[in-house]
Order: structure tokens, then C-alpha cells, then sequence
């Protein structure tokens, strides 16, 4: 999605490649592995450090799990990277056959330039943004109430896969943040 909006996309695995990006996503997946693999390949810590210190991120799903500064329901021993001022429960949906796509109002991509057309979300084993603390902002929020995406500064993350459906606008925020500077 990003090299379709224009945008140089490298790997990170290892602190060295984190030290030369400008923004990352940290995708969806499973939190727990990818919280196991950064400790194992040292790159745990210059994650922390660099979003403390203002890198750009997306987080998607697994990604949002990672950037919550609390974590319910959270595998043995995980740790998240912090980020973000919000408390995330893991699978808050259920199983794998309970995912489900649903359109949500996100009056942040209604600025200029954008259409105002509801976001298709796309929840996959999703979790849920049970809590928003005072230095993050909601984003977006189920019919119901329930809050499914949410920002801090430069830090954004979504319980849902918004390159499932084709959503192309968060990734397009994403990317005026980071070409910011």
C-alpha cells in the first residue's frame, strides 16, 4: 500500500535498519511473536527509544496491540513498545470466525482533500481500545461506541486492516506525518 502511495519501503528487522527509516508500520500478525522476535534480534529497546522520541507510526492490528501503553489479555510474558496512552485487549472479538468487515465515520481522513466517505474496516481476530488516556485522541469508533482506532502526536493505531478492504487513507496520513518531519 505504501509503494503504491509513493513511498520508499525497506524491512526492519534488526536496529540498524530502524535507524534509517522515517516511519514505520508495524503490521498486523501476531503481537506476541513479534514482541519475542524484536527482543530476540535486539531491536526491542531502539523501537522504544525511537518512538519516545517522535518516530512516525502506523500500527494495524497486532501493531496497535504493540503501541498500547496497556495490554489485557496479553500472552505470557508480552511486553508492548508503548506509544500510545491507551489500554488494548487482545482478540477482543473472538476467534478467526468471528471477524467481520463494517463501515466506520473517521472525522480525521474529512479534512481537505479527503471525500468524507465511510471507512470499510476489516477486523481480523481484532483487538479493542478499551480505554483512551488524556494524551491520545480518538479516531474512530464502532457503531456501538467502541473505540477501534486512535493517535497520539505521530503515533497512530487501528484495530482493523484498513489495506484488506483497499482503504488507502490512513496510510495517506501516515505519510503526510512522516514527510513532516
Amino acid at each position: 500500500m505504501l509503494e503504491q502511495l509513493g513511498a520508499h519501503v525497506t524491512a526492519v528487522r534488526r536496529p540498524a535498519e530502524l535507524a534509517v527509516v522515517d516511519g514505520l508500520v508495524i503490521p498486523g500478525g501476531e503481537s506476541t511473536v513479534i514482541d519475542r522476535l524484536a527482543r530476540i534480534t535486539g531491536l526491542r529497546e531502539p523501537l522504544r527509544e525511537a518512538i519516545a522520541d517522535g518516530l512516525p507510526v502506523l500500527g494495524t492490528c497486532a501493531g496497535l496491540i504493540l503501541l498500547a501503553e496497556r495490554l489485557r489479555d496479553g500472552g505470557p510474558g508480552q511486553e508492548t513498545f508503548g506509544g500510545m496512552d491507551v489500554t488494548v485487549r487482545r482478540n477482543a472479538f473472538g476467534r478467526q470466525t468471528e471477524s467481520f468487515e463494517t463501515d466506520l465515520v473517521v472525522p480525521a481522513l474529512e479534512g481537505p482533500g479527503a471525500d468524507g466517505a465511510p471507512v470499510r474496516a476489516a477486523f481480523i481476530r481484532a483487538p479493542l481500545i478499551e480505554e483512551i488516556g488524556p494524551a491520545a485522541e480518538l479516531l474512530a469508533s464502532l457503531p456501538d461506541g467502541r473505540a477501534v482506532a486512535s493517535r497520539q502526536g505521530r503515533v497512530m493505531g487501528l484495530a482493523f486492516h484498513p489495506e484488506s478492504t483497499g482503504e488507502t487513507r490512513f496510510h495517506e496520513l501516515f505519510l503526510r506525518v512522516v514527510r513532516e518531519g
